[in-house]
């Protein structure tokens, strides 16, 4: 048990990260909120679905759903979110007006009935004396490469350092000469990025249907909460906390498949007893 704990885990660790990274990533230079972020993971596994059934190899069905999802979802903020991008109620509810929208026309175009995904790789490894399914394995590296590109754009490139500068201060950013609106629209296009990654990566090993978007977006929102607003390492963070909290309560409490996500929450409430802006987020006192 102690085995299927650490391995799905790491597995759901790795899909959350990468959800929570796009989605700091979007908030902390744009300021938007954008609740369609997990519909667009959504999709991907729709996406990878329809591309592997209808006799496309799987290189260029990854290629192809990641191209689509990244177009899309860029033509959906410059079309839905840009406009009014600096209302924040107004953009809450566009972006979820987006999410249902993609889930309804998922249901228009493939039902309701759940879809599996056949195993790029399939069979299990012996790691360690834990027996792990290739397919698992092949979605912790997929998260793991995707993670330390986005770290090594962040950190090592003058991409990575205009879009740390335009989360640190859009005003001064711009003052700078740094093309603020462009920038966004580049994380946003890298948050779907790894939206879209996350969602080819996990079609193989869950159950792929329409409503697949919304326990993610509940936990992604907590992680992003829980690590403190702006801060990508809390994020990254928080995603692990919650997934392994989430996988244990599954395996070791009855009718833990139910509780799951309310006991993510729970943690997320409980820490902010002690910590109010989160893990690493700035204290109120230093932003007084």
């Amino acid at each position: 048990m102690v085995a299927s704990i650490l391995v799905n885990g790491l597995v759901y660790s790795g899909v959350y990260a990468m959800l929570a990274l796009g989605f700091g990533l979007v908030f902390g230079v744009g300021r938007v909120l954008n609740l369609a972020h997990t519909a667009f993971y959504m999709v991907a596994a729709y996406g990878i679905f329809y591309f592997a059934s209808t006799g496309f190899g799987m290189p260029l069905a990854v290629v192809l759903t990641t191209l689509g999802i990244v177009a899309a979802g860029i033509a959906v903020y410059k079309l839905f979110i840009e406009p009014v991008r600096e209302m924040e109620a107004t953009v809450l509810i566009a972006t979820l007006a987006v999410a249902v929208l993609l889930q309804e026309l998922v249901l228009v175009f493939f039902g309701n009935e759940p879809r599996h995904v056949p195993p790029a790789l399939s069979g299990f490894t012996q790691v360690v004396g834990v027996r792990v399914g290739n397919q698992e394995m092949v979605t912790l590296v997929v998260a793991a490469l995707s993670l330390i590109g986005a770290w090594f754009l962040l950190s090592r490139t003058k991409l990575g350092l205009a879009i740390r500068a335009a989360a640190q201060d859009r005003e001064v950013a711009n003052l700078m000469g740094i093309n603020v609106n462009q920038v966004t629209a580049i994380v946003m296009g890298l948050g779907l990025l790894l939206a879209a990654l996350a969602g080819i990566a996990v079609a193989p090993l869950f159950t792929v249907e329409p409503g697949m978007w919304m326990n993610p977006l509940v936990i992604v929102l907590a992680a992003v909460v829980l690590g403190g607003l702006g801060s990508l390492k809390g994020s990254l963070i928080g995603a692990v906390i919650l997934a392994f909290a989430e996988v244990s309560v599954v395996f070791l409490v009855p009718g833990g498949s139910y509780l799951r996500t309310a006991i993510a929450l729970l943690i997320m409430v409980c820490v902010f007893f002690i910590r109010p802006e989160g893990l690493f987020g700035s204290s109120i006192a230093e932003e007084r």
